[in-house]
C-alpha cells in the first residue's frame, strides 16, 4: 500500500517552512504530471490542491476513476467547475478553509497565459509561479522509492527479465525477425503479465538504423538483429513505475572498429556500475565513462544515464554537464546506459537500472549484449 496520505504531509510539510499557503499540482493534456499519481492514486487527468495544514481535494476529469483509485480528503468531479482549472482553484481554496491573501503556488509549467489568467480570477490570493518550487520538492520526494515502491520494481525488473530473456530466445531460433515483431512481442507479453503496457515507446532499430540514439521511427518493418549492430530500447509500465532498459544484439565478425566499439561500451557500463554508491556526484560517474571514450578517442552523444520512476526520465540526471549537482542517495533508482554509434558501423547501446543502497548499489535488471 502506497502512503498517499504521508507523502502529502510531507509536501504540507513544505509549504508551511516557505510560508505559503496551498499549491496546486496539475495532470492534464499539454501538461503531464505524475506527481499526482504519486500524491493521490489518480492515474492522471486532475487538478490537486494541497494546504499547509495537509488537507487536499481531488478534481478529477474522471470522476468514476478517481472514486475508485484516487486518495484525498476530498474527491470532486471538474464538471462542477465548468472544467476550468481557474474555477476549480477559485472554488477550492475557500472550501479548504485558505484565508484571504494566503499565497498559493501554481505549477512551474503553468504558461503566461494561463497564469494571467489564474490571476484574474483569484485576486483574493497571492499566486507564486517559479522555476525551482515545490514542484521541483516533489520531484526530489519521488527520487527516492519507499518500500512499496521497491516492491513494485522488483516485480517490474522481473517482468522485463522474462522478456529480455524470451527476445534473446525468439531472436536467436529467428520467430523474431523484425523490428515490428519485437515491439509488438514486448507490447503483448507485458500486458499478459499484469502490466499497464510499454514504459515508454520502445526503440528496435536493426542495423541499418542503430546509428542513431533514437531511432526515427522508433521502430519498423525492417529486418533485427541480422549482420552488424541492432539495439533494443524498451521498458514496461507496472502499477504506473517504468523500466528502462537496453539490450544490443551483435551478429557476425564485424571487423576492429565495431568490435572495438563494444568492448568500449562494455568497459565504461561495468565501470560506472561499480561507483554508484551513496554520497557519490553523478557527474562523477558520467565523467569516468567520457574518459574511457576519450582514451580510445571516441566520444557518448549523450547523458550516461538518469533517474526512472512514474516517468521514465526523471530526478536524479546522471550526466557531466557541469551543472550536474546531483548526490546519489538510498532508495533512487538509476540508469546506467552507455553507448557508441557510427554512421557507416552503426550502434551499441548496453543499460540495466540500478538501485542505489545504504552501502553501494543493486543492479535490478539483466540487460546484456547478447552476441549471435
Amino acid at each position: 500500500m502506497h502512503d498517499y496520505p504521508g507523502r502529502r504531509a510531507s509536501v504540507a510539510a513544505r509549504l508551511r517552512e516557505e510560508g505559503l499557503g496551498a499549491c496546486l499540482v496539475r495532470d492534464s493534456e499539454g501538461a503531464r504530471d505524475p506527481s499526482v499519481r504519486y500524491l493521490t492514486g489518480q492515474p492522471g487527468d486532475a487538478l490537486l490542491i494541497i494546504t499547509a495544514e495537509g488537507k487536499s481535494v481531488l478534481v478529477a476529469w474522471d470522476i468514476n476513476m478517481a472514486r475508485a483509485m484516487g486518495n484525498a480528503d476530498e474527491i470532486l468531479a471538474y464538471t462542477d467547475f465548468h472544467r476550468l482549472p481557474t474555477e476549480a482553484l477559485l472554488g477550492v481554496l475557500p472550501r479548504l478553509g485558505l484565508r484571504k491573501g494566503a499565497q498559493v503556488e501554481l505549477p512551474s509549467t503553468t504558461s503566461y497565459p494561463a497564469y494571467a489568467d489564474f490571476v484574474e480570477a483569484l485576486v483574493d490570493y497571492d499566486l507564486l509561479c517559479r522555476e525551482s518550487g515545490i514542484g521541483d520538492f516533489i520531484l526530489g520526494l519521488r527520487a527516492v522509492k519507499d518500500e512499496a515502491e521497491l516492491r513494485i520494481y522488483r516485480r517490474a525488473a522481473g517482468i522485463t527479465d522474462q522478456l529480455a530473456d524470451e527476445i534473446e530466445k525468439a531472436v536467436r531460433a529467428g520467430t523474431l525477425a523484425t523490428e515490428l515483431d519485437v515491439a509488438l512481442f514486448i507490447e503483448r507479453e507485458c500486458r499478459l503479465r499484469g502490466c499497464e503496457g510499454v514504459g515508454f515507446e520502445t526503440l528496435a532499430a536493426g542495423p541499418a538504423r542503430s546509428f542513431g540514439i533514437h531511432a526515427f521511427p522508433p521502430f519498423g518493418a525492417g529486418p533485427f538483429a541480422t549482420k552488424g549492430m541492432s539495439i533494443l530500447d524498451f521498458g514496461i509500465c507496472l502499477e504506473g513505475y517504468t523500466t528502462d532498459i537496453t539490450m544490443s544484439f551483435i551478429r557476425g565478425d564485424l571487423g576492429a572498429g565495431a568490435g572495438r566499439m563494444v568492448a568500449l561500451v562494455g568497459e565504461a557500463y561495468e565501470a560506472c556500475v561499480a561507483m554508484c554508491a551513496p554520497g557519490v556526484a553523478t557527474r562523477d560517474i558520467a565523467l569516468r565513462a567520457d574518459a574511457i571514450f576519450a582514451a580510445a578517442g571516441v566520444t557518448m552523444p549523450h547523458a550516461l544515464g538518469h533517474g526512472v520512476g512514474l516517468e521514465a526520465h526523471e530526478a536524479p540526471v546522471v550526466r557531466s554537464r557541469e551543472d550536474n549537482k546531483a548526490i546519489l542517495a538510498p532508495g533512487q533508482i538509476i540508469t546506467i546506459e552507455p553507448g557508441l554509434y557510427d554512421p557507416e558501423l552503426g550502434g551499441v547501446r548496453l543499460e540495466n537500472d540500478v538501485l542505489i543502497t545504504a552501502t553501494g548499489h543493486e543492479v535490478l535488471t539483466k540487460s546484456r549484449i547478447v552476441s549471435l
